[in-house]
C-alpha cells in the first residue's frame, strides 16, 4: 500500500497543535491569534495603510505553497480587518492596535501557561505565521471546508 507522505501544511498544523491541546488554551488561541493579526496589521496601516496590504500580502505567497483554501481565507480575513481599520479614526488606530496586541500576547502566553508547553514560535519563527491557520483550521473543519 503507497502512503502518501503528509503535506507540509498537515505537518505544520500537528506540530503546531502539540502545545494545544488544552481546551482553554485553544480558545484564549481563538480569539488572541486574529486579535494579534489585526493588532499587527493596525500598528503597520497607523504608520501608513499601503504598509498594512504591503505585509498581507508578502505573506500570501507562502500561504499559497501551503494550502490556497488557507490562502484565500487568509486573505478574506485580513481584508475583513483592512477593513475595519479603515472605519476606525486614524488618530485611535495605532493605541487601540498597540493595547489589542498587548492584550492578546499577555492571553497567549496566559494559554501557555495553562498548557504546560512552550510558544511553538520558540521553536521556529515559521509558527507565527501558521498560527492563524490553526485558527482557520477550526473553522474549516466546523464548516466542511478541505484545506
Amino acid at each position: 500500500m503507497d502512503l502518501m507522505p503528509p503535506r507540509p501544511i498537515d505537518s505544520l498544523l500537528a506540530t503546531y497543535a502539540e502545545s494545544h491541546r488544552n481546551p482553554r488554551n485553544e480558545l484564549i488561541h481563538f480569539i488572541c491569534v486574529p486579535a494579534i493579526v489585526f493588532a499587527l496589521l493596525g500598528m503597520l496601516w497607523s504608520v501608513h495603510p499601503g504598509l498594512a496590504l504591503l505585509v498581507g500580502m508578502v505573506s500570501m505567497p507562502y500561504y499559497i505553497k501551503l494550502s490556497v483554501p488557507f490562502a484565500a481565507g487568509m486573505l478574506l480575513m485580513s481584508a475583513a480587518m483592512l477593513g475595519l481599520l479603515a472605519a476606525v479614526p486614524a488618530a485611535q488606530v495605532f493605541a487601540l492596535s498597540l493595547t489589542i496586541f498587548v492584550v492578546a500576547w499577555v492571553g497567549q502566553f496566559i494559554g501557555h501557561k495553562i498548557e504546560g508547553k512552550k510558544p511553538s514560535f520558540f521553536d521556529d519563527l515559521r509558527f507565527l505565521l501558521i498560527g492563524p491557520l490553526f485558527v482557520l483550521g477550526f473553522l474549516y473543519r466546523r464548516l466542511n471546508i478541505k484545506y
